[in-house]
């Protein structure tokens, strides 16, 4: 019987002068906020291009909770009355 594979989205790699472009549009404002969604959830990127900005994306997000963390501490500690303190 035959071999059945089904391959998902585009597997060729992703070349250098395509990662110089991507590079150049991440670059610019606004714009680079945008891309990253279309790469990594659009139908006409490459494999490996999505699986890089699904991985951005997930840094990304790890990164604001993090600083919504840090930040909601240290603002509870400048918040605390001084005879609290040490």
């Amino acid at each position: 019987m035959g071999e059945y594979r089904y391959e998902y989205g585009n597997n060729e790699p992703v070349g250098v002068s395509e990662w110089l472009i991507t590079a150049l549009i991440m670059v610019i404002p606004l714009v680079n906020i945008v891309m990253p969604f279309v790469w990594a959830f659009g139908n006409g990127t490459k494999r490996s291009k999505s699986n890089f900005f699904k991985a951005q994306l997930v840094v990304a997000l790890i990164g604001v909770i993090f600083y919504f963390l840090f930040a909601g501490m240290i603002f509870s500690y400048i918040r605390m009355p001084s005879q609290m303190m040490f």
